[in-house]
């Protein structure tokens, strides 16, 4: 099969990533074999491949946004068929018996693996994937409109929740992209007022469209905010975010990387009870969660399709910010 692998991380102009042919996985005990049918490009992806998270699995294959057809069950999978599709994401392992799984919070299990780090993951036209940790996925999508749902969908969901945002408050979202464009329509679908803070023209004019007050720079908020999500991985917008929020404001910050945060100004960032919060990954039950949301509304999923051969230009594209909405890789 078609597959493509980190070579040697580094930034993209590099080339980290090459083409290679491997043989077909083989499901192990308790996972599915997939035909990929599509694949969801992330940033998370690009950390992996330009080295900015340290290496887990050497030449590993990335991609965690999966959607397949299930091709076959390994050794004890039950309530899966041949035939079905199927979603696999970014976290694929937690132990179940540490402190954080038993009180609900996997997502901070210190034996958490994921796909497409720690694991190959859909960037090819096979994948496996542990049977407990696959979705179903609401029909009303297509392939590619789904596969985007399954990281940006999921993560811009629980920084949503992490972020504490009260019924119809005033929600300000930093960047727009992938995650941002959908959890922007789920803010809006529960009530809230958005107002998105981006630098490209595209992507202010998409935000209005999908439901946002207003779209503007960062340096313009037209009124103090009740919560605020970080999408863009510039740590310099962390004090600018604290600033714009009200009192007793929240912040969370989306992404697994962020660059340096400057000092902040206790008086002006933080007192008045406003909170800094990040997100780190996220559980099993919030992925089904925005997957149900997702049945019960029709969200709007904006992507760029690149055939699987072109899967490094697809990463090129998303790290220059020529990509509107999500990337979605087909084999």
């Amino acid at each position: 099969m078609l597959a493509w692998e980190v070579r040697q991380p580094g930034p993209i102009g590099t080339s980290p990533l090459r083409a290679v042919a491997r043989p077909r996985p083989e499901p192990a005990a308790g996972e599915l074999l997939l035909a990929v049918r599509a694949c969801a490009v992330c940033r998370t992806d690009l950390h992996v491949v330009a080295g900015d998270l340290p290496v887990h699995r050497p030449h590993v294959t990335p991609g965690h946004q999966i959607v397949g057809e299930v091709v076959a069950l390994g050794p004890g999978v039950t309530g899966w068929r041949v035939g079905e599709r199927a979603g696999a994401a970014w976290l694929r392992h937690t132990c179940g018996r540490c402190r954080y799984c038993l009180r609900g919070t996997e997502n901070l299990c210190p034996e958490s693996r994921y796909t497409g780090w720690d694991a190959d993951g859909g960037y090819a036209e096979y994948a496996v994937a542990p049977a407990a940790y696959v979705y179903r996925l609401p029909e009303r999508y297509s392939d590619v409109e789904v596969a985007p749902l399954l990281c940006a969908g999921i993560i811009g969901f629980r920084a949503l929740r992490r972020a504490d945002l009260p019924p119809g408050g005033r929600l300000g979202v930093y960047g727009f992209g992938a995650s941002a464009h959908i959890t922007v329509q789920v803010a809006v679908a529960q009530g809230a007022q958005v107002h998105v803070f981006t630098r490209s023209a595209a992507a202010r004019a998409l935000a209005l469209e999908l439901g946002a007050a207003t779209a503007g720079s960062a340096d313009d908020v037209p009124e103090p905010l009740d919560s605020a999500l970080l999408f863009a991985p510039a740590g310099g917008l962390v004090p600018v975010a604290l600033a714009a929020l009200d009192r007793g404001g929240t912040l969370a910050i989306a992404g697994i990387h962020l660059s340096d945060i400057p000092a902040l100004d206790y008086d002006r960032h933080l007192f008045q009870e406003r909170q800094l919060r990040s997100v780190t990954a996220n559980t099993r039950a919030d992925g089904r969660d925005l997957l149900a949301f997702a049945g019960d509304h029709r969200l709007r999923v904006a992507t760029t399709t690149y055939p699987l051969t072109a899967a490094d230009t697809a990463l090129a594209d998303l790290a220059g910010g020529g990509v509107e909405g999500a990337a979605v890789l087909i084999p």
